[in-house]
Parts: structure tokens; sequence; C-alpha cells
């Protein structure tokens, strides 16, 4: 957030005004019918400042996206929160509690996703594959349901395909998360081999 002070037009008035009904009234003729003028016009738009200081508005300024530099990996990261910001309207648009509460947690996944991304771009295959098909099939269930739920009540079609997403997005839940644990598994596996090798130098060394 950053503070924008907007100065009031009234002082700027103010000063114009004494200008103009001073020539009205008395003729500038001499320099001390200028001087003061100037001192007056100068005195009404310091009082009327004071009286008048504007406004101030607090304006949010917009965060730029983090970017690799590497085109390809920063066209995927683009298309996440291209992704990510059409389930947030999605999730605005769906009344209902329980589903807005699924949304939240999906999309906190997929910012995590796309943000391990951003730090090692050698999952980059691994999150494209989720960008290609994940994210655009959960984005239409989604659309359906959203679409669907402004019919009103419905009958069983109706009724039914809502049921069928609501169950669909657990299951979406949970494989998110377990592909993103998934994108660790290289680093879970450095970690033990360096545990294991920790031991043996330990060992050899006696001093395990």
């Amino acid at each position: 957030m950053i503070e924008i002070k907007r100065k009031s037009a009234i002082p700027v008035y103010g000063f114009g005004a004494v200008w103009v009904l001073y020539c009205l009234i008395f003729p500038l003729f001499r320099t001390w019918h200028l001087i003061v003028l100037v001192c007056l016009a100068a005195l009404t738009y310091v009082v009327l400042s004071r009286i008048f200081p504007g406004t101030v508005e607090f304006v949010e300024v917009p965060v730029e996206p983090e970017r690799s530099g590497d085109e390809k990996i920063d066209a995927m990261l683009a298309e996440g929160e291209r992704a990510v910001s059409e389930m947030r309207t999605l999730r605005d648009s769906i009344p209902n509690t329980d589903i807005q509460d699924k949304l939240n947690e999906i999309i906190s996944v997929t910012n995590s996703i796309f943000k391990k991304l951003l730090i090692e771009p050698d999952v980059y295959n691994q999150v494209k594959r989720f960008s290609d098909f994940y994210l655009p099939t959960t984005i239409k269930l989604l659309h359906t349901y959203d679409r669907f739920g402004k019919v009103g009540p419905g009958g069983d079609n109706i009724t039914g395909t809502l049921e069928q997403i609501d169950t669909a997005l657990d299951t979406i839940l949970v494989s998110y998360k377990k592909f993103f644990d998934s994108l660790f598994a290289n680093k879970a596996l450095d970690i033990e081999t360096d545990i294991d090798v920790l031991k043996t130098i330990l060992k050899r060394d006696g001093l395990l």
C-alpha cells in the first residue's frame, strides 16, 4: 500500500478570487498595491490550504510476479498464475462454503507447486503434465459446478452432477497434495544418501 495525497483545488480558487476582486476594487498603478495583493493572495492560499488540506488515498501496489529468467519456465509460471486466478474467480462465484473451503486448499497447493518450479526448474516436466492436464480438468469441473449451481433446484441430473463434482474435489485435493509431495522425491533420496554416507564415515572413524 502506498499513500497518495491529493491537494484540494479550493486554495487555488481562493488565490485567483483574491486577485480578481482586488483588481476590481483597487487599481494596480502603484507598487505597494501589487505587494499588498501578492501578500493577501498568498495568505489566502495558506489559510485555505490548512482548512482544506485535501484527501489521502491508500493505493495497493500490484506485486510483480517472480520470474526465473528462463522463457520456458516463466511461461509455465504465467500459466499457473492464470489458472489460480480463474479458480479464485470461480470460488467467489460459488456460494457453497464447503466447495469454497476445498478450493482454498486446492489453490494453496497449486501455488506451492508452481513456487517449487520457480525454485527448482528441474521439476519442469512434472509440473508441465500437472499444468496441461490436471489443472484444466479441475477448472472445467468447477465451471460446470458453477453453471449448474446457478440453475437453481433441479432434477436428478443437476443434483447428481453437483454431488459428483463435490466428491471429485476431495479426490483432486488429495491428488494435488500427493503430486506436490512427489516433487520432493529426488531431494529426499539425496538426503537419505547423504545420511548413509555420513554414517559410513562416522563408523570408519570409530565415532558411531
